[in-house]
């Protein structure tokens, strides 16, 4: 695969591919993808999504490189960018030459917008945020807050890579190659497609998220003895029993008030109150023994530094060996799949910018060495082979 990509969505794409086994070729200028230089919270995007890849510098000015991109292409399954409409067609790889010169390739553009009214339109995962409605649910219409990673970046890279996958298949069993086109926006729709349709099946506005009316009679966050919070989901019958004969709570599972979940749901500012006064006494260590004894859904309220910690997190596979483009060495979650029982993507490499320029071009020279061998020995073109 060839990739010619920035900042998230894009590189996340290839990223994923290239843990599942695929070759990925990034095409950078020579200044590198931008991202190398990033820092503060873009401190991780270059060494996070570019891992497992091969780096190339090609300069479009110069016509033997734009040659060798063609070359590249002619040689690969995938083309994956994530450029404006119109800027890969200064550089002669606009669709329609992509397709004239590479019919059998499968080409993977990551967009701010599907076709439509705004596909001339950058975007940005907080743009996308606002423009959906996710921030507003997050926080509220009057105070929008912003999910707390690039979480759409990162999704329409899963997508993008679902996609693929799903060309690579399609074109395995006969069919012809495809253009796909991914959205930033329609990522971030899909995301809040649940509230969408609940307001078209019901008429009602959905709350946001701080707002919203809970589901569960206790679904909430605590204070230990400690000063530690911890969140709490009572959520079945079942646990309605544990939980108040375990805490002491006997009097509300006595409550003929209290007999179904939406009695205790209409009860909550009585329940609440009682619970947290309960929680309040409690050990947090302790707590999370006993939830976790009872089957309860519970969770300490952890910051990201917290999770290099997490015994779960730190189990065998949990996390990944990389080596940055400096040859330091950091620690990444894995994939969130297991294979056969193990995990994906440990030992892969940030490529310095260009580290395979030349082994690339040698590689290309002799499929080219190949090519015109069986041109002379069979009669066939090497334009008919690539």
């Amino acid at each position: 695969m060839v990739e010619m990509t920035h900042m998230v969505m894009g590189p996340a794409c290839g990223m994923v591919l290239a843990q599942l086994g695929a070759e990925v070729i990034k095409v950078e200028p020579s200044g590198g993808d931008k991202t190398r230089s990033l820092g503060g919270m873009g401190t991780s995007f270059f060494p996070l999504f570019n891992r497992g890849k091969r780096s190339v510098v090609l300069d479009f000015a110069k016509p033997e490189d734009r040659e060798s991109m063609h070359r590249l292409l002619a040689s690969a399954d995938v083309f994956l960018e994530n450029f404006r409409d119109g800027q890969l067609e200064k550089q002669g790889l606009g669709l329609a030459e992509i397709r004239r010169r590479h019919p059998h390739l499968i080409t993977a553009g990551h967009k701010g917008f599907l076709s439509g009214p705004y596909e001339h339109r950058p975007a940005l995962d907080e743009v996308v945020q606002m423009m959906s409605g996710l921030a507003a649910m997050t926080g509220t219409k009057e105070k929008p807050q912003r999910v707390g990673s690039s979480a759409n970046d990162i999704m329409g890279g899963m997508f993008g890579a679902i996609a693929i996958l799903a060309a690579l298949y399609q074109k395995r069993g006969g069919g012809g190659p495809a253009d796909i086109r991914i959205g930033l926006f329609e990522n971030c729709l899909f995301l809040v497609a649940q509230h969408m349709v609940q307001y078209e099946m019901t008429g009602i506005k959905p709350k946001s998220m701080p707002e919203r009316e809970h589901a569960w009679p206790i679904y909430d966050i605590f204070e230990t003895a400690g000063g530690e919070r911890v969140f709490i989901g009572v959520v079945t019958e079942g646990h309605w029993q544990s939980f108040c004969q375990e805490f002491g709570l006997q009097e509300l599972l006595e409550d003929p008030a209290l007999r179904t979940t939406t009695d205790r749901i209409l009860a909550r500012s009585n329940i609440i109150p009682r619970v947290a006064a309960v929680i309040k006494g409690c050990n947090a260590a302790e707590l999370s023994a006993t939830l976790d004894r009872l089957n309860i859904c519970f969770s300490p309220i952890n910051r990201p530094e917290d999770l290099l910690d997490d015994p779960h997190v730190l189990r065998p596979g949990g996390m990944v060996n990389a080596t940055n483009a400096d040859g330091e060495a950091f620690r990444v979650p894995a994939l969130p799949v297991e294979w056969n029982g193990a995990s994906i993507g440990d030992g892969l490499k940030v490529p310095a910018l260009g580290a395979d320029t030349a082994a690339v071009r040698a590689e290309l020279a002799a499929r080219d060495a190949l090519a015109a061998d069986e041109f002379s020995s069979t009669g066939k073109t090497a334009a008919s082979m690539a």
